[in-house]
């Protein structure tokens, strides 16, 4: 078992959520506008007989996971393209050619209108970047703290600052605390200035400053503070969209989190096997798994469209039922009063039709 039959396997999972979403209502609102998310995870992996094991940028011993989701404002993400790695690799490593796969495969299932990548700062790069726009899209990566970032930063007037207020407050983690307020402002920007012209990438960067609570950074003796201390987030976007609404959608990247804890509740609890091609086709069922569980909750109803696996399994798939068989009849006896009865008949219901045409 090889590396070149997972590459096969990846291609059967592509063409079976292409086909998935012509039978449920996976994707609605594709065509018009969606989202691409990129981002890695570190499963723990116990023992000396994993290949690949290694120690990553969590401290945690295991084999490193990259997933891309596709959704849209409409819809909870299904997964579209992924790939195990050692766990002592880079984040980049490999992340370009995923993009370029994931953007294929978004395409074949309806994305013809626009799609946003969205990444955090490790997938920060020109070749992501360039995977991003070769395959028509476009791109909503948080930038690092480097030099040319820190000047463009400096150099917005302090008239451009807009205030805004979150709808829902946002936990902070590294103050340990509820952010509520911000100010948001934008400049032209223009990255990996030290490469070749043809290489460089013009477009905008959107900044989030937030005012500096920790109380490190506060003034001896209670002094308060003479000047304001910022801390400020910046996004490396080509999005049409306006400032506001470009800033918010990158915010939610964070959808991707819940993918990966959805699979590590999952087919993800463990990785089983000792060799690295075997967990890397393990990774590719457990995404054919995640998408079929939640085609399951689409065709349910909008009660479970959005509702994470488990529940799913809970109330539509391990149902407590038994089969009896009388005058040459199968029969499926099932609980009165049951809560979900409409949506598993829905699911009943599509599972006898004929696919949906598009």
């Amino acid at each position: 078992f090889t590396f070149g039959h997972v590459r096969q396997l990846d291609a059967v999972a592509s063409d079976f959520l292409t086909a998935l979403a012509g039978h449920a209502p996976l994707l609605p609102g594709i065509g018009e506008f969606a989202f691409l998310d990129i981002d890695d995870t570190v499963k723990a992996t116990h023992g000396y007989q994993k290949q690949g094991a290694g120690y990553g940028y969590t401290g945690v011993k295991g084999l490193n996971a990259l997933i891309a989701t596709v959704s849209t404002p409409l819809c909870a993400p299904v997964i579209v393209a992924t790939r195990l790695r050692k766990g002592s690799t880079n984040s980049t490593r490999g992340a370009a050619r995923l993009v370029s796969d994931a953007l294929t495969t978004a395409r074949a299932c309806g994305a013809s209108g626009i799609v946003v990548v969205r990444a955090d700062s490790a997938y920060y790069g020109r070749d992501v970047i360039a995977a991003a726009r070769r395959g028509g899209a476009r791109f909503s990566i948080t930038t690092r703290k480097d030099p040319a970032v820190s000047r463009a930063i400096a150099g917005i007037d302090e008239r451009r600052w807009t205030q805004i207020r979150y709808p829902q407050a946002v936990f902070d983690e590294q103050l340990q605390q509820w952010i509520s307020d911000a100010e948001v402002a934008e400049v032209p920007f223009t990255a990996f200035t030290s490469r070749p012209q043809a290489e460089q990438v013009a477009a905008r960067l959107i900044v989030r400053r937030v005012r500096d609570a920790n109380p490190a950074h506060t003034v001896a003796n209670d002094q308060g503070e003479l000047f304001p201390a910022w801390r400020h987030h910046a996004v490396f976007t080509d999005s049409p969209q306006p400032m506001f609404d470009a800033e918010a959608d990158h915010r939610r990247h964070a959808i991707i989190e819940q993918v990966h804890a959805d699979l590590k509740n999952g087919p993800l609890a463990h990785l089983p096997s000792g060799s690295f091609a075997a967990n890397s086709a393990w990774l590719v069922l457990a995404a054919i798994a995640f998408n079929l569980t939640r085609a399951t909750g689409a065709l349910a109803g909008q009660l479970h469209a959005k509702a994470v696996t488990a529940t799913i399994r809970a109330q539509l798939i391990t149902i407590p039922a038994r089969i009896t068989r009388s005058a040459r009849r199968t029969t499926l006896r099932m609980p009165t009063n049951w809560p979900w009865q409409h949506a598993f008949d829905a699911i009943f219901a599509a599972a006898l039709s004929p696919p949906v045409t598009t």
